[in-house]
């Protein structure tokens, strides 16, 4: 993985304006305009913008007033859960679906119970979930939706940018995603004026003006350097996604008769980011089990990834919980891997990468 990174005259210009303006942080001129740029980006009503997609996540469950329990995921990245549990909750795991990674909405019922006050559902690798059927759970039982959309820049379900569905979604803008702020995050939502002030203030310390502070807030702004950065990457972000599709048609076509080797189809009606290239290694098949393939790669110089592994339930601090029976979730983060995929791979290195799993 390689962020991307626009040309060292851009940044210099950009950081030539902020220090000719000496304002550095506090919602600049900067983190103004990507506001704008990126409603416009993402389709949305509603942006609040943050330091990292964490904090922004840990503030939208503080902005929902989430307590007690909250349905979500165990195959995600720790920030997930991790947002829950620093905010008192109790994170509730339901299995995932093989055909796309996300949480199985038929099972998320059986799971309410009334301590639940919400559902954080997660967009894996950008594949969108079931949404219309997950907001009718929502809707039905009266429970806040918040969707962890980390991997989902961009992406559209039904020609509707993604970060319009539940009350909330996050992004996060980190360097490792296809659109980045060097570290970043932000929240999206619908019509919602009230909200749009809560979050301005939970970001920024409770300030309401110079003489009041009204909340105990925390500091989650995000400085104009990381908005420079975004307003910079924001030019270059759907050359990138043109060029992972290009990539990600190679990898498919040169693996779609390997045995062993499993990669996702693409849903209908959603326009993806390729933002990842993740295959399963069924070893009953492969030569390789999936830890195998992950350092027979290294041995070549390719990076390849075990995301996510392990579970969630599996950290040390959630074996107070009773651990759920996730046999989907278990066996997929026992074969995932995610291989290399950037804007700046050739078609070459690509065919190299799948010549060497062909060879094996």
């Amino acid at each position: 993985m390689r962020p991307l990174l626009p040309s060292m005259r851009l940044v210099n210009k950009k950081i030539k304006e902020i220090w000719n303006s000496k304002w550095l942080t506090n919602m600049g001129s900067q983190h103004k305009k990507l506001e704008i740029e990126l409603l416009n980006y993402l389709d949305v009503d509603y942006i609040t913008l943050f330091c990292n997609g964490t904090l922004a996540l840990e503030l939208a469950i503080e902005a929902l007033n989430l307590t007690g329990e909250v349905i979500t995921t165990p195959f995600t990245f720790p920030a997930t859960a991790n947002s829950l549990y620093r905010k008192k909750i109790k994170p509730i795991f339901c299995d995932i679906k093989h055909d796309d990674f996300n949480i199985d909405e038929k099972q998320i019922e059986d799971l309410i119970t009334p301590k639940t006050s919400g559902i954080m559902p997660v967009h894996v690798f950008g594949n969108p979930c079931e949404v219309e059927k997950i907001e009718k759970i929502a809707s039905e039982n009266d429970l806040k939706l918040i969707y962890d959309a980390a991997h989902c820049f961009g992406v559209k379900y039904k020609n509707v940018g993604i970060g319009n569905f539940g009350d909330i979604s996050m992004f996060s803008f980190h360097a490792t995603k296809i659109f980045h702020t060097l570290e970043g995050g932000a929240l999206t939502y619908n019509n919602n004026n009230e909200l749009k002030e809560n979050l301005n203030l939970l970001k920024n310390f409770g300030i309401k003006n110079e003489e009041n502070v009204v909340i105990a807030g925390t500091n989650a702004k995000m400085n104009e350097l990381q908005a420079a950065v975004g307003l910079l990457n924001l030019e270059l972000v759907a050359d990138e996604i043109n060029k992972r599709k290009t990539l990600t048609n190679i990898y498919k076509e040169n693996l779609k008769d390997v045995k062993g080797i499993i990669y996702l189809d693409e849903k209908r009606d959603v326009e993806y980011n390729y933002q990842y290239f993740p295959i399963l290694i069924d070893k009953n098949e492969f030569s390789f089990n999936r830890d195998q393939l992950l350092n027979y790669l290294r041995e070549y110089n390719i990076f390849a990834r075990k995301y996510f592994y392990p579970l969630c339930p599996d950290y040390a601090f959630f074996k107070k919980y009773n651990n759920p029976h996730l046999p989907i979730a278990t066996k997929i983060s026992n074969q995932i891997l995610c291989l290399p995929l950037y804007g700046e791979l050739t078609q070459d290195e690509i065919n190299k990468i799948c010549e060497i799993l062909i060879n094996i």
